[in-house]
């Protein structure tokens, strides 16, 4: 009889205990109950798990009647403690009755009560003047009343709860009735009082709530926000738990300026390897629009595996007006995002041979002139390593067509084959690699343009011969009476590729690729294939590299250029190629930790010829501690074609952004990014967030430049749009209520136009 008690009351901690993740400040919120918690004891057998010891002071017992324990009481079974002052057991009826400081504990709960009433037949009992408390977590409460059913449910009465301590309670959560399912693991919640600092703010005569890491159908937290644009906006999210392998997010907004603006995440699991997501965004009459134009997006996008050959990827974007992700805080893009890209994509892989059909299509907001449509392209390549006397083999093949949605551009299928034979050498001092490539392509082009020079049918064959060689050197060596191993590596390239005359192939997927340094090195100038530049070249660079006592690489710096030893004959044909020159830039890039927390992080292209800056990035990073941030930063990048008044415009923008706690529960998170040429503020967030051990309150305020592209809906009364907008944003946390963690710095760091990078690409 006494294990059948046990057995039911062993139920209680998997009744209420609720999945709380840990916080970074979860050891400093722990609240311990007022006795000794019980330990976990891994090394019990079986047996001793099973066996239930009693002791008392005074025990009185007749044969088949009741058993009187008296005086410090304990039961024990396992990690089950039950101690009080008095306990009676009637065997007749199975009915067990305890009183006088009673604690009922295992490994992970403690509850005190004035009373417990048991009926071990039915498995039912009660608890009176009940306290819990769960170990290593902030959950605790008071109930009137505990009551334990026999399908294993747990009823409270006049309860409340919070995660809160003691001495300081911030909310709490009272209710008449609280009823938990063990087998939902979720609780049902009437008449529920939300009070902070004991004043009501908040009454709700139904909820419910999960009690484990279960997802649950109900409303999430609010947010509220008003800004120059959208006005004052409020949102309340509402989760809809369909299916374990389904879910649903719906978001309602209103904004005071622009009015209902409705969000729809719909998320789906396909077998073991497969998931996706649909999304539908929708503000009907947008009251800042002449004529209050509905505006819209809806998104689709699928990733995964079939089986251990097959692969699958689709995603699909589209949005009613350019200005959509500018006007309106989408999930899908951000408000620099420019493009969407549609691509649809299946693949087969065997391990030395794969195949892959894919669908593309880019839309490019602000842009009258559209891409190319990739309807379809089919991708064969195989790979073989070793295939004779140390040569490696491979065969990248692709079958492409491009499409356009205007009938008056000219449209093409390409078919382009490159056989490569590679000897690697490989070894600790260095490594040389020698690559033969044959590039043959075939073109097929369709309604061509009278006045272009475009050819009906064009094949190309292109050789290419590239070797590309490294040296690792390395000593040790001491700098500012530090000892370190510096290694010196300098590195070389000779690149061939053939020439041949392909002004009568239009422009499909290609454009001129960035030189930095790691780009000095590659085999191409161009991406796509519908330009391949002859070369005769050799490219010199040179890596050196600091590492501590503990092989910590601390220092890391490059530089490298292209000297070219013929001119390319592209260069004076093709209009998109650049005017050739004797020498690439000069490519230089440094990341460094100057002590044990700032860092230092350059890039620089300079062209040698014309003695122009070509790109400049420089940030400086002080990072004592998780959490503590401060950067300035700076870049400069001329010649950069302007989409709205196709205009070339020179970037020089200078940024400060920084995180820090003011104390131990109140952070601040903040940038600010200057325009040198315009001489203007482009943007500046400044955050607070206050985070304590049972809630955390965020405030922020945004000032951007917002980036209007040219569109067929307007303003109202044909207004301009705002260069500008302004903004303030409230987020509230209650943990414990369906928050559990910290709103967090880092996502701070990631508001508003620039995101944070961190600078430093050292191998550690």
């Amino acid at each position: 009889m006494q294990i059948r008690y046990f057995l039911a009351l062993s139920l209680l901690p998997q009744l209420v205990l609720a999945d709380e993740s840990p916080t970074p400040t979860a050891s400093q919120c722990v609240i311990e109950p007022p006795v000794p918690r019980i330990t976990a004891q891994p090394g019990m057998s079986t047996a001793d798990r099973n066996n239930i010891r009693i002791i008392s002071d005074h025990t009185r017992a007749e044969m088949g009647k009741q058993a009187v324990f008296s005086g410090d009481v304990t039961f024990s079974q396992g990690d089950r403690h039950i101690a009080a002052d008095e306990a009676i057991l009637d065997q007749s009826t199975e009915q067990f009755d305890a009183n006088g400081n009673l604690v009922f504990q295992d490994s992970v709960f403690t509850v005190t009560a004035d009373s417990l009433s048991a009926q071990m037949r039915s498995n039912q009992a009660t608890l009176t003047g009940a306290q819990y408390w769960l170990h290593g977590q902030q959950v605790n409460g008071d109930a009137e009343k505990l009551q334990i059913t026999n399908n294993n449910n747990l009823i409270l009465t006049n309860t409340n709860f919070t995660t809160c301590p003691p001495d300081n309670v911030s909310w709490l959560l009272e209710a008449d009735k609280i009823k938990i399912n063990s087998a939902e693991e979720w609780g049902e919640i009437w008449d529920a009082r939300l009070k902070i600092r004991g004043v009501p703010v908040f009454y709700i005569p139904y909820m419910t709530i999960p009690v484990s890491d279960k997802r649950k159908t109900g409303f999430l937290y609010p947010s509220f926000s008003s800004s120059t644009t959208n006005g004052a906006e409020i949102s309340v999210p509402y989760y809809w738990n369909i299916a374990p392998e389904y879910d649903l997010t719906y978001t309602p907004s209103y904004m005071t300026n622009r009015g209902l603006f409705s969000k729809t995440e719909f998320r789906y699991l396909s077998g073991a390897s497969q998931k996706g997501q649909v999304n539908f965004e929708y503000l009907n009459n947008d009251l800042m629009l002449d004529g209050n134009e509905d505006r819209y997006l809806y998104h689709w996008q699928h990733q995964g595996a079939i089986d251990k050959n097959w692969r699958v990827l689709a995603n699909f974007t589209e949005v009613s007006d350019n200005n959509y992700f500018n006007d309106l805080k989408s999930d899908i893009n951000r408000a620099t995002d420019n493009q969407l890209s549609r691509i649809g994509e299946i693949s087969y892989f065997e391990r030395h041979w794969d195949l892959s059909t894919r669908v593309q299509d880019i839309k490019v907001l602000g842009e009258d002139e559209k891409p190319y449509q990739v309807m379809p392209q089919v991708n064969f390549n195989y790979r073989t390593v070793n295939f004779w006397n140390n040569l490696d083999f491979t065969f990248n093949s692709e079958l492409t067509n491009f499409a356009h949605q205007d009938n008056n551009i000219n449209t093409a299928t390409r078919l382009h084959m490159a056989p490569t034979v590679t000897l690697p050498l490989h070894g600790p001092s260095g490594s040389l690699t020698s690559q033969i490539k044959l590039l043959q392509t075939h073109y097929w082009q369709t309604n061509l343009n009278p006045n272009e020079v475009l050819d009906e049918t064009v094949n190309r064959t292109i050789p290419q011969v590239r070797i590309n060689g490294q040296i690792n050197f390395e000593r040790a060596t001491e700098f500012f009476e530090q000892r370190y191993r510096q290694t010196l590596e300098p590195q070389f390239q000779y690149l061939y590729v053939g020439y041949e005359d392909q002004r009568g192939i239009g422009i499909y997927d290609t454009a001129q690729l960035q030189d930095d340094y790691f780009g000095l090195f590659r085999d191409r100038r161009f991406s796509g294939l519908d330009r391949i530049a002859d070369a005769n070249q050799v490219t010199l660079g040179v890596t050196t590299r600091l590492f501590d006592d503990h092989n910590q690489e601390v220092t890391k710096f490059s530089l490298g250029q292209i000297f070219y030893l013929q001119d390319s004959k592209m260069g004076y044909e093709d209009v998109i190629f650049e005017q050739n020159q004797s020498t690439s830039i000069l490519a230089a890039e440094l990341d460094t930790r100057l002590s044990q927390n700032w860092y230092l992080g350059a890039g620089i292209q300079y062209d040698t010829n014309t003695s122009d800056n070509k790109k400049t990035e420089v940030t400086l990073d002080y990072r004592p501690e998780t959490n503590k941030l401060l950067q300035l930063s700076y870049r400069y990048v001329p010649d950069l074609l302007n989409s709205n008044t196709n205009n070339l415009v020179n970037i020089s923008q200078a940024g400060i952004r920084g995180a820090w706690p003011i104390s131990d529960s109140l952070y601040f998170v903040g940038n600010w990014y200057y325009d040198l040429n315009e001489q203007r503020n482009i943007e500046s967030y400044t955050g607070f967030q206050y985070e304590s051990c049972c809630y955390a309150l965020r405030l922020s305020y945004n000032y951007r430049i917002k980036t209007n592209y040219d569109d067929n809906i307007g303003p109202v009364d044909g207004g301009e749009r705002e260069r500008f907008e302004s903004g303030v944003y409230l987020n509230l946390v209650i943990k414990g209520l369906g928050g559990s963690g910290p709103l967090g710095v880092t996502d701070m760091l990631n508001d508003g136009l620039f995101n944070y990078r961190k600078p430093l690409y050292l191998r550690n």
